[in-house]
């Protein structure tokens, strides 16, 4: 072939035989067949109608490493969902808030963020719902739900579990942990910023009017609402209550978030462990 080569003036490459011309067909593992991702979008979809392409391909990879099946790639995940109308339609919300600075930390137990929101219930109802949530993966540790206002007294004992389910039964932090929220009645309390101190916590509050400086404990809230709140039924506060266990354990567990390379809080947490 070398002589050949020479004799012609031109590379060898471009006389040889390439392997996949001297063995035609599709090499590796065969594709899912279309209708079977079709189907399976459509469940996860039927299930989760807010998550988009990306979120529902995680979800897709990690059932496929659970049942043995090949795991499909993100861009057909995409084209099969584009052509049966499945994708989400862009958001036409207005200008998103940006900010500067980064909430987001590279080690767990180094800054929490906090806030609260409501939840509108079918009657008129209202409940009110604050949580911790780790800068780092994101895992909401603790929450807080009532049909009243959301209290210094409520704040400080969501703090003190989320102190223990992380550090366990301690008088004193080991290392400082800072705590961001915005500037509410529950978080600024004298009782509040004093026990929290007194916990070796940092407590730490966003600019006045600039509520974007906390802004994961605000993604979490619109991600929250956008995929439990307003996809599940809400007919009064008490249904709502008792679902607040359920929708907070799979936001944790399964929730893929794309910081964390669409692996959800605790897959991440798990995976960080065992590297």
């Amino acid at each position: 072939m070398k002589a050949v080569a020479e004799a012609l003036g031109v590379a060898r490459s471009g006389i040889a035989p390439s392997a996949r011309a001297a063995a035609p067909g599709r090499r590796g593992r065969p594709p899912l067949p279309e209708d079977d991702l079709l189907g399976r979008s459509k469940d996860l979809i039927a299930e989760l109608p807010t998550y988009g392409y990306r979120r529902i391909h995680a979800l897709l990879r990690q059932r496929a490493e659970l049942e043995g099946w090949p795991p499909p790639n993100h861009k057909r995940v995409w084209r099969v969902m584009k052509a049966h109308g499945l994708l989400l339609a862009r958001h036409a919300g207005g200008v998103e808030r940006r900010h500067d600075g980064r909430v987001a930390v590279e080690a767990c137990n180094t800054r929490w963020c906090s806030d609260g929101f409501e939840i509108a219930c079918d009657n008129g109802e209202r409940v009110r719902v604050a949580f911790t949530l780790d800068c780092c993966n994101r895992e909401a540790i603790t929450y807080v739900g009532t049909t009243g206002g959301i209290t210094s007294e409520h704040v400080r004992d969501m703090v003190v579990e989320a102190v223990e389910r992380r550090f366990g039964l301690i008088n004193r932090l080991p290392s400082p942990v800072e705590w961001l929220s915005d500037n509410g009645s529950c978080y600024v309390a004298r009782e509040t910023q004093r026990f929290a101190s007194s916990l070796g916590m940092l407590p730490r509050t966003t600019p006045l009017q600039s509520p974007q400086s906390n802004g994961m404990a605000e993604a979490f809230v619109r991600t929250f609402k956008r995929d439990y709140a307003r996809v599940r039924p809400c007919p009064d506060a008490q249904t709502v209550l008792q679902s607040l266990p359920a929708w907070f354990t799979h936001y944790n567990e399964v929730h893929p978030h794309s910081a964390l390379g669409y692996r959800s809080p605790r897959q991440f947490i798990r995976a960080t462990l065992t590297a």
